[in-house]
């Protein structure tokens, strides 16, 4: 009974000093300018400051920052999750000269920081004439090794019987994986699309890059409009961030089930 109330205890300990940076960012989005820029611990406001959401929205433009992080972290997910699905299935099930080599290729950009394609990326883009378009915004993140490798190693763990069964049945490749196959590796999918969501909406250092127009500036962008050198407003840049992560919070709990069946199941065995 004691260790099971030293390990409840120990979790307990654990999830506050998880959550807490989140409730003392919640707290402090809705304090007066005095109490938020006294740096205490305390997050309870004193004067609760329901304002600090209109000043948030007539600071800048977060409208056409939402529509834009949204737009291009929906396109970037859905183009992500079909060249993953195809790559990983063609890495998984399609015997081919150079298949091998082709999947160690597309291992090894997962080596290479993004500090290193950075300059290359952006003279590619500038090139093309896409500098401030929202086809820089997308294009060059349409495939992700990361997906690829993981949906390859979930295709990997379906019996060949079930594409043996299909076949007879008159199902080619293509019909297999949209009919058969992607249903059976939901979770690890869903992971897939989450992780992917998340990095583009959160994506800060390139579209800051690739664009100068604030008709094309993301949401992330709209945070940096509350400090200068005047200093940090740091309610409004707090209640600026709370909305902000409010997307990242429901889309986690509306997948954590198909999360978690992806990290439990055997889909990363070799």
């Amino acid at each position: 009974m004691t260790r099971r109330i030293a390990m409840y205890g120990l979790l307990c300990g654990g999830a506050l000093l998880t959550t807490f940076p989140f409730l003392w960012m919640v707290g402090t989005a809705f304090m007066d300018d005095r109490q938020a820029a006294s740096a205490s611990l305390w997050f309870i406001p004193q004067d609760w400051q329901w304002g600090n959401l209109r000043q948030v929205f007539e600071a800048a433009p977060f409208g056409t920052y939402f529509f834009n992080s949204f737009f291009v972290a929906i396109v970037v997910t859905v183009s992500v999750a079909l060249t993953s699905l195809m790559a990983g299935y063609a890495f998984a099930k399609l015997d081919f000269p150079g298949s091998r080599l082709a999947f160690g290729l597309v291992l090894a950009t997962m080596m290479i920081p993004f500090e290193v394609t950075l300059i290359p990326n952006f003279l590619m883009i500038r090139n093309l004439g896409w500098y401030n378009t929202y086809a820089a915004l997308i294009v060059p993140w349409c495939a992700n090794a990361f997906s690829i490798f993981l949906l390859r190693q979930a295709f990997l763990s379906l019996p060949a019987d079930y594409y043996d069964a299909a076949k007879v049945d008159g199902c080619g490749h293509l019909r297999f994986l949209a009919r058969v196959a992607v249903p059976l590796v939901k979770p690890t999918l869903v992971t897939v699309i989450l992780f992917t969501f998340l990095g583009s909406y959160n994506a800060l250092m390139w579209p800051i890059i690739v664009t100068s127009d604030k008709e094309l500036r993301v949401v992330q962008y709209g945070l940096t409009v509350f400090w200068g050198e005047g200093g940090v407003r740091v309610n409004l840049l707090m209640c600026a961030s709370a909305i902000v992560i409010l997307p990242s919070v429901a889309l986690y709990f509306a997948a954590q089930r198909y999360f978690l069946e992806s990290a439990f199941s055997s889909g990363i065995k070799g």
